[in-house]
Order: C-alpha cells, then structure tokens, then sequence
C-alpha cells in the first residue's frame, strides 16, 4: 500500500510577485506562467524598447541642449508673444515619461532573466501609446521649428562620447547574463545560435566603436592652444538686465575680453542696443507708452527711449532663475537701468580697452535713416573716441566705403565662407553660430590666420571641446561659468584613451565569457523549476482551464490550516505523486 505524504508548503516569493504584479497585474501565484511569449506581446516588447530608445535619445538631447535654453525661451516669446521658460515643463514631463518606460523595461528583463512570460499590462499599455506618440511629436515639432539645435548631438558626443561607450559596454556586458540563461534554458539549437550570434554582433559593434569615436580633447596636451577669450554676449545678462550698461559691467567682472550686442537706430539717428524688435520684453513700455507697445523699437527717437526702465522686466521675470543670488545693492542697480546707447557702450569698452562686436539692424524701408543707416554708426563710432581697432564691424552692405572712412576698423563677417574667401575681400575675423564650424574648419581658419568667434557658448563641456579644437574666441551669456573653466574639463593622450579602450573591451569579454561558461555550468544537470512545476511535474500535460483549476486549489490548501495530499487535488488519476520522504509501504 502506498502512503502519500502531505504535499510541501510553498514559500511565499515577494520578490517574484511584485515583479509580475508590477508588469502585469498578475500578483497571485496561478496567474503566472513559464510559457513562451505570445506574438501580440512580443509586439509590444519591441514597441517598449524602440519607446525606451527614442526617448533615451530625446532626454540626451534636451539635457545637451542646456546651453541654449535662453534661445529656445526667445524663440517661444516670438510665437506667443509671452515670455516665460518653456523648458520647464519640456524637461518634466521628459524625465518623468523617461524614468517610468525605463521602469518598465528593467521590469522586462526580469521577466525574462527570471523565465515568466511577458504580460504587459492594458494600462501601461496605454501609457506606453502616449509617451510614444508625445515624443515621436515633439521630435517632429523640433525638427521644425529648431532644427539645427539637433547638431548638438554630434558636437556633444566629442565630450561625452568617450565615457558613453563604456557606459553601454557595461550595460551589454551585464545583459549576457540574462542572455546566458536564456541559451543555457533553450532546447531548440536554432534558437541559441540566433541569439548568441545577435548578442555577439552586438557585443562586437561596441568593441569597435572608439574606432569611429573623433574628439579634439584625444590629443597630446603640449598641443593645447591658449586659453579662448571670452566674450559677453549682451554683457552678462544671466546677471544683469541685457544690453544694459550694468550687464556690461558685470561681464568685465567676469574678465572677458569684449562685448558683443545687437544694434538698432532710433528715428532720430541714434544707435542704441536692444535685441528684439519690439520693447514689450525688457522694457516698461506698457506703462510708458500704452499704445505704443507693438511699434517697432527703431521707430521710437532717443528722448523717448531715455524714459523707459530697461531692468525691472529682469528681477520680475527672473529670466535665468539668478535674481535670488543677487545683493540689495544689486537689485537696487538692476531696477534704476535704462536703455543703452551704442556711444555709451564704446566708451565703456575704450576705458577698459575691450573689443566690441555688434550686429546692427537696419531699419524698415519707411525709416527716415533707412539709407543713411551706416553712415549713422560710423558717426557714433567716431564720437565715442573709442579706437578703431577694438570695433568689429559686421554689415557687409558698403563694407568698401566703410573701410575707406574708417580703415581700422576689424572686418568681421556673419556668413561662413572660405579662408580665401575671406581673404579676397579683406576679412579678418569671423562670427559663426557653433554648430557651424567643424573641428577641422576650425583648424583651417587658425592657418589661414582667421579669428574665429562661435556664440553662444554656456556650457564648459562645450567651452572646453572648443578649446580643444583651437577656436580663438567664444561669445558667452555665462561669462560667470566660463571664468571658472581654467582648463578643459578633460583631456586624454591618444594612447592613453587606446590603452583604456582596450583595457574595457578585454575586461568586457573576460565578464561575457566568464558568465556563459558558469550560467551553462549552473544549468547543466539541473532542471529549473517553479513552485507550480514542482507539484505538476509527474502529471500528463493537460488544458490551461484544468490547470488553474489545480493552481487554484494549491492556493487554497496553503491558506486553510493544513496542507492537503496529492489525491485530494488530484483524485481518480492514476498518477504517482512522489514528495521529499519518498515511498513507504
């Protein structure tokens, strides 16, 4: 006669359950399952990865894109006419949509490491549709309206590109583990070879990355140029209101060497410096002048600029999130600036001998100085007494007649053309946007003895990949920051960083290798197991329907006080049910 022993308690498997319940809802022990995958949820596997990829490449973007922040606000102002940070709520609803479909990927690979199947939930697959579709919008609306922005990512990937690759090594590396278990587990050869062979591909591509990896900090440190001068771009006006005369102040403060500014001229002949085109933004103008307040700034005479408040607009606004950092004494400046002259600004320049470089702006064709426009600026630069050599003169309207009244003065041009271009036509200095010039345009310029300018540099990991390449000058709102970059934030021998790239992959292997050899020798004689498996494994295969009937009575044995035998979940089978104490007569 055979005595069946009470059937094993199952311990409780929290980690499991909340790994499950998280992804799929399914909390209780009978709503898991070892069986493969279906197609419908592998199709949503691979909508979660590619949602996971694009906005991993959407965050990394917006998280480069730091230094240009202020252009992007500039740029949201001219559409609403309304000014306010609209990265804000960019970069909120981006780290939270990125942090939870992250979560949902780890959750994944547990379920694969772990061998459930993959059940994702109606409701995070609802949430995955929104993220996939608000990003996949956003990247579009991007590439419209801000379209050159994304060249920041190329331009970023010479400071971080380097440590990003090992990063993602690591990351691959750590996935042969789970990709060891799932060979190791497979008992279809065509399967393990399909996988291996990908992962290894894979694997291989990164291995031979730094090879396509270009950085102008990989390079021997006696190389390293002088330090790039630093000029404010409309002064300082993270810390003062732009263009005034205290963000210049401020600017020779932080030690750069020049000022640049954006140039208009008043009805009645007068440059003055002012951004946009309109002066609702820094000024008082709704007090002022009511009415007025949609008029083009150029149109307004001197007398009327002199009475609005160009610095309250700052502390009210708090464009850059500094004005808590700012003394009483400070403030009490900020809130007495008025609008500045292009006189006033060369006088400043000429006492501490600092370079000027302004773009000026011609006025509508109904202008009274519409024609005489550059005869009116060449009269302010003379008045100053500033000396010609300090003046960076950019309109390359009359450029000819310009250098016959003045011929001291540094031509500089805004458009990208040749070294000989340049040359042909007297051009000595050069002012591009940093996307503009390449690593090996920048070198090009140096030899042909052309000063390069790139605006807007903010960041020192842009700063310093600059440097780096050899640019003489930079155009900075964040001259404050800069002044604390006295070397670049890195820089690496070639042989240096082919000693370390080589160094990772051989590290990286060893690990792959390593973890193949031991998952293959943990799975071998051994048979994987769960708790339901242990209890069904002597049982014919039957339905899904009988099964989770018998789950469910497993479920209910352990909550009753005390454990039922093999017959009463099974009765009238036939089967032999064996437990840890063996048969006993």
């Amino acid at each position: 006669m055979v005595k069946h022993q009470p059937l094993q308690v199952y311990e409780r498997q929290l980690c499991l359950s909340c790994i499950t319940g998280l992804y799929g809802c399914r909390w209780k022990r009978y709503q898991r399952s070892h069986d493969d995958t279906t197609k419908w949820e592998l199709l949503w596997s691979i909508i979660l990865l590619f949602t996971f990829c694009l906005l991993l490449v959407w965050f990394y973007f917006w998280w480069e894109a730091h230094n240009d922040y202020n252009e992007f606000n500039w740029f949201l102002y001219n559409c609403s006419g309304e000014w306010s940070d609209g990265t804000v709520p960019i970069l909120a609803t981006t780290a939270a949509g990125f942090t939870y479909i992250a979560f949902l990927m780890v959750l994944a690979l547990c379920h694969v490491a772990l061998g459930q199947q993959l059940n994702l939930h109606w409701l995070h697959k609802v949430m995955l549709t929104a993220a996939l579709l608000t990003t996949t919008v956003g990247v579009i609306s991007v590439n419209q309206t801000w379209g050159q922005e994304w060249d920041v990512i190329p331009i970023s990937l010479q400071a971080t590109g380097p440590f990003l690759h090992i990063g993602a090594l690591a990351a691959v590396t750590a996935l042969s583990w789970i990709v060891a278990g799932q060979v190791a587990r497979a008992e279809k050869t065509m399967f393990q070879v399909v996988v291996v062979l990908l992962y290894l591909s894979v694997l291989l591509g990164l291995y031979l990355v730094p090879l396509y990896i270009t950085s102008p900090c990989i390079m021997d440190p006696t190389t390293l140029k002088q330090r790039p001068d630093v000029i404010g771009h409309q002064g300082a006006p993270m810390l003062a209101p732009e263009n005034t005369l205290w963000s210049f102040q401020r600017a020779l403060q932080m030690n750069v060497t020049g000022f640049e500014a954006d140039v208009a001229i008043s009805v009645d002949g007068v440059p003055f410096l002012m951004h946009d085109h309109t002066l609702r933004r820094t000024t008082d103008i709704e007090k002022v002048f009511p009415d007025r307040q949609m008029q083009d700034a150029s149109f307004f005479n001197w007398t009327d600029l002199q009475q609005l408040n160009a610095g309250q607009w700052f502390l009210k606004v708090d464009p850059f999130w500094t004005v808590h950092t700012l003394s009483p004494r400070e403030k009490h400046l900020i809130a007495n600036q008025s609008v500045c002259s292009l006189e006033q600004l060369l006088k400043l320049a000429s006492y501490h001998n600092s370079t000027v470089v302004f773009r000026l702006r011609r006025p509508p064709p109904t202008h009274p100085c519409h024609h005489s426009w550059i005869n009116d600026t060449l009269q302010a630069v003379q008045q100053s007494g500033v000396p010609q050599n300090l003046v960076m003169w950019t309109p390359d309207e009359h450029r000819a007649q310009v250098r016959q009244l003045a011929p001291g003065l540094i031509q500089t041009s805004v458009e990208k053309q040749s070294p000989q271009s340049l040359q042909q036509y007297g051009i000595s200095r050069l002012l591009l946007r940093y996307n503009q010039a390449s690593t090996e345009e920048i070198r090009n310029f140096s030899q042909s003895n052309i000063n390069l300018t790139l605006y807007t540099i903010n960041e020192p990991w842009l700063y310093s990949v600059l440097w780096c390449s050899g640019v003489s000058s930079v155009s900075s709102e964040a001259s404050h920051i800069l002044k604390k970059v006295p070397y670049p934030i890195w820089l690496m021998r070639p042989d240096e960083y082919c000693l370390m790239w080589v160094s990772v992959d051989l590290i990286s292997f060893a690990v792959v290798v390593g973890i193949f050899i031991f998952q293959k020798y943990r799975m071998s004689g051994m048979r994987s197991y769960n708790p339901e498996q242990i209890m069904l494994s002597a049982a014919v295969r039957r339905s899904s329907r009988d099964l989770n009937v018998m789950k469910e009575k497993l479920i209910f044995s352990e909550v009753g006080n005390g454990v039922g035998g093999a017959d009463e979940l099974f009765p009238d089978e036939g089967y032999d049910y064996y437990t840890n104490q063996g048969i006993s007569q």
